[in-house]
């Protein structure tokens, strides 16, 4: 094989199927990044850790001869990131090893044939459907956090989305991790009816994450089946990332979901996380809990901690229920607080033990629910 790239194309192909591959593999070849170059100029990139695949087209300046092999994506990734800006990288495989030149730079990478390179195989995949590259990366955004990183409850360790029918057919993502759900719901897309529920991996929804942040234009063609998921992007030539789904039920969440909570708390959501941040500078790993106290026009955030001494602070809020005390896991509240962007958000709380009901306002797609602590 023989072809020559111009670094920024490389560069940013490498960034983007490198970050697939594990650190440490007990099998040499799941290090390596596959290179395949053809007759028609096109470079295919293919990186995989057996339960994810990426792979990417780029254009070359030239293929002299065609051929694939596989060679340490992070090292070529690193020299690639250190060789100068605008110059053209020749790539050149003989003798079981790769010639990398590029100016008056040389190196000499050892490679492992091609043949050994476990590639996922797909199936059929018979739900398909689209969707912008914005919605998703939104619905990403307003979920991930709740995903759970327990191993042992590994159906929790991803994004689990299904389709119902309500008033209208939509379809929902949601991830908890016991603690607090996230919910986001979107109408359902042409093609997903019928669709299987499926939990999409946290590495997966990590690395598909990044791969939207340039892509935000565009739209994503979702492929999946009971097992596998594949997201095309950037259409013909784009990116395209494959991953197994995680083989377990979700829970049936929406019977945490409370829908009796009579009392309605409003506050600014800024000036809410701010208070929480704050009172929340002296709290513990052991008393992450804030306290909230429930006033008529007010709510007072306190903390008390054995070892740091004690933090209030007195946030407006819209109230007219009775008054109450509750208490959350700071950090939980402040994962939620940062996903609301407008001016309001709305707490529907029912007693000290319930779950509470969190949301931007009734038309909001995203919804969380936070079970409080004990304080």
């Amino acid at each position: 094989m023989k072809a020559t790239i111009e670094r920024a194309t490389l560069l940013r192909c490498l960034s983007h199927v490198q970050s697939v591959v594990e650190r440490r593999n007990t099998i040499p070849i799941l290090s390596n990044v596959l290179i395949d170059a053809s007759d028609g100029g096109s470079l295919k990139v293919m990186a995989t850790d057996l339960d994810l695949q990426v792979v990417e087209h780029m254009a070359a300046a030239s293929v002299e001869s065609p051929g694939a092999i596989t060679v340490s994506a992070h090292l070529l990734f690193d020299i690639a990131r250190k060789l100068p800006e605008g110059s053209q990288v020749s790539l050149e495989t003989a003798d079981n090893r790769m010639a990398v030149k590029a100016g008056r730079s040389r190196f000499s990478l050892p490679t492992l044939p091609r043949d050994d390179f476990p590639v996922i195989v797909e199936g059929d995949l018979p739900t398909s459907f689209e969707l912008p590259a914005k919605t998703l990366a939104e619905l990403i955004d307003r979920t991930r956090f709740a995903i759970s990183t327990e191993e042992t409850r590994y159906y929790l360790n991803g994004i689990f989305l299904h389709v119902s029918d309500e008033d209208q057919p939509v379809l929902k993502a949601a991830a908890t991790d016991g603690h607090r759900l996230a919910r986001f719901t979107l109408p359902r897309p042409d093609g997903a009816e019928g669709m299987p529920d499926v939990i999409v991996p946290r590495k997966a929804v990590a690395e598909l994450r990044k791969l939207l942040e340039e892509a935000l234009d565009g739209n994503v063609q979702i492929d999946l089946s009971a097992s596998k998921i594949r997201f095309t992007l950037g259409g013909e030539g784009g990116v395209v990332l494959t991953s197994k789904l995680i083989d377990g039920t979700f829970p049936d969440y929406s019977r945490v979901i409370p829908t009796g909570n009579d009392k309605l708390l409003k506050l600014d959501p800024k000036s809410f996380y701010e208070g929480v941040d704050r009172v929340a500078t002296i709290a513990t790993e052991k008393t992450r809990a804030v306290k909230m106290g429930l006033e008529n026009d007010k709510v007072t955030l306190s903390v008390t901690s054995p070892d740091n001494g004690t933090a209030a602070e007195e946030v407006p809020a819209d109230y007219r229920a009775d008054g109450m005390e509750i208490g959350f896991n700071a950090n939980y509240l402040k994962d939620i607080l940062h996903q609301i962007d407008g001016d309001t958000v709305e707490l529907h709380l029912a007693d000290p033990g319930a779950p509470t009901l969190i949301r931007q306002d009734e038309k909001s797609p995203a919804l969380y629910v936070l079970m409080p602590m004990r304080v």
